[in-house]
């Protein structure tokens, strides 16, 4: 973007001043530390000029928002049309409580839902299992049947509404209760709005919630895509998530190549169906982390959108525009919250969504201050939401699209971050795959190639922690004698039996003779390579139950155990 003669000059003048003002300098006062980098351990210099963004073509690597490569955004205007998505995080007890908790946020001015589930749900079983004794309702709401699905929604319009399910294993089950309710509710499916997270890579590589082997679980991902495109276009089937990769101790880079690969692995699984890339690729949506580090997570978002409309592009003929999008959800970083002093924790949330607002996020959950000690207290919940109102409608972040562009810093921090993703790929897919990012993407959760990636860069951020090189403030410094607890949200130990009197009602009523003939059905789509969605849903709308359709599901395929490679 610039002339040689004029680079030269600059590169004259900065030798000039690096030894007549910085040298005198640093020998009277030296600096902070010896090194300085980013939250990744990405070494940052101490001055960006021109000569580190010498050779950015503005046209090919950055361009206009709206148009490729997107760097700046997907949209020409962001949010001086209308502001992100604020989607807080939402879930606990029974479904009675969940339904307050939606109706709270919406009152407070939340504009899309996002439902968290209890780690029952999210594995698939039952209240009534055994190994569900103890667990109902205490991280998310619980779901068994349709019946608690409607009552979850009461007194909210699926037309007037977008909502997000954070759900992987059982998350088929839980879109075709979305489905049901829709048509319940007299809702034409092709106005059903929200997110599926329904990423199983994710999940074999840095989450641990599984039921059935990775390649049935592909399967089913993409069997919910198919159904997805065709029945609700408007839904988003898929939630490529790298913030749980993040949260498992990934660098930004790590989380940014190991999202994009899964997600070009569900593209390739897609194609290899027989599916049009333009015809489901609009409806892809992904979902990322932002932590500490303002500068390198507004890199990586940028970065994202630069490699996935050129791959998109290159690599699976995509034509429509929208294929070439990634739009994204972001969350600030759980694991950067902190017990000790928890209402430091506001601070982190807050540049950690202005991050993400920076970076052109679609939508966005902050983090409530409380959440390193308990589910999130009511008050807590509305300052996470505020946060995030005053970041749109007070800071000015969202009033230039990408206020951050033409920075020498976060240009060449784009550069950085693109071309080390870029040899992570690569990787995945010439050498693990060969030249197949979703058999690379297999390939590398058999061996416990990311798994490895992973927790090494968590050992040595943690042991950085440790000799204090990273500072972790109200941790290893900062720290007062006395840290008195918030007060917390507790759920009643009551919720359990509340909910298993639920369960036992719904079975005692149903017609058990159709909920048989419909789990049959599913077993023969099974058996027959079929798209399995279709049975899913008339099994719900019978009200039969997570654990009994996730059943059949196990008894086809079998369970998975992660190999020793790969711990």
């Amino acid at each position: 973007m610039y002339d040689e003669a004029d680079l030269r000059k600059i590169r004259e003048s900065k030798d000039a001043w690096e030894h007549d003002t910085l040298e005198p300098t640093l020998d009277a006062h030296g600096e902070r530390h010896d090194r300085f980098a980013t939250v990744s351990n990405h070494e940052v210099d101490r001055l960006y000029t021109p000569l580190d963004v010498a050779d950015i073509d503005y046209d090919d690597d950055l361009g206009f928002p709206g148009e490729e490569p997107y760097t700046r955004g997907v949209y020409p205007t962001m949010y001086r049309g209308r502001t992100w998505t604020m989607r807080q995080f939402a879930g606990f007890g029974t479904a009675e409580e969940t339904n307050e908790r939606f109706h709270y946020l919406t009152d407070e001015g939340q504009t899309g839902l996002s439902t968290a589930f209890d780690m029952p749900t999210l594995m698939g079983l039952d209240s009534d299992d055994p190994m569900a004794d103890g667990e109902v309702g205490k991280e998310g709401v619980a779901v068994d049947t349709l019946a608690d699905m409607e009552i979850l929604f009461d007194g909210i319009d699926l037309r007037e509404v977008s909502t997000s399910f954070t759900i992987n294993p059982s998350a088929p089950v839980v879109y075709a209760m979305y489905i049901a309710l829709a048509d319940q509710q007299g809702v034409a499916r092709d106005e059903v709005r929200g997110t599926l997270q329904n990423d199983m890579f994710k999940e074999f590589i840095a989450q641990k919630e599984w039921v059935i082997p990775p390649e049935p679980s592909l399967k089913l991902v993409t069997d919910v895509i198919e159904y997805a495109s065709e029945e609700t276009p408007n839904f988003k089937p898929v939630s490529v998530s790298g913030y749980h990769i993040r949260e498992a101790g990934s660098t930004a880079v790590q989380e940014l190549a190991f999202t994009l690969a899964d997600g070009f692995a569900y593209v390739e699984d897609c194609l290899h169906r027989g599916l049009d890339i333009d015809d489901f690729a609009p409806q892809l949506s992904f979902f990322f982390n932002s932590h500490n580090d303002i500068f390198e997570e507004v890199a990586k978002f940028r970065a994202a959108r630069r490699i996935y409309a050129r791959l998109m592009d290159e690599w699976y003929g995509a034509a429509h525009p929208q294929s070439k999008q990634l739009k994204f959800h972001t969350q600030t970083a759980g694991q950067s919250l902190t017990a000790q002093q928890p209402l430091n924790n506001v601070v982190r949330v807050t540049i950690q969504a202005l991050a993400g607002v920076l970076g052109g996020t679609q939508s966005l959950h902050t983090n409530s201050f409380d959440e390193a000690l308990a589910l999130p207290s009511e008050e807590a919940v509305r300052v996470a939401l505020r946060t995030q109102q005053i970041i749109a409608e007070e800071s000015g972040a969202a009033d230039i699209v990408d206020p951050l562009g033409g920075s020498f810093a976060v240009e060449a921090l784009t550069d950085d971050i693109e071309d080390q993703a870029m040899a992570y790929l690569e990787h995945i897919k010439e050498e693990l795959g060969d030249g197949s990012v979703r058999d690379g993407v297999l390939e590398g959760i058999e061996q416990g190639y990311f798994q490895r990636e992973i927790q090494d860069s968590a050992y040595e951020y943690q042991e950085r922690v440790e000799r204090d090189e990273e500072v972790v403030v109200g941790v290893n410094a900062y720290t007062v004698a006395e840290d008195p607890e918030p007060e917390l949200l507790r759920v009643d130990e009551s919720v359990q039996q509340r909910q298993l009197d639920r369960l036992e009602r719904v079975k005692a009523e149903r017609d058990d003779s159709a909920v048989e003939t419909d789990l049959d059905a599913l077993a023969e789509r099974i058996e027959n390579g079929e798209n399995v969605v279709p049975a899913i849903v008339d099994a719900v709308k019978d009200y039969a139950t997570m654990g009994e359709i996730m059943a059949v599901f196990e008894s086809a395929y079998g369970s998975y155990t992660e190999t020793a490679g790969a711990v």
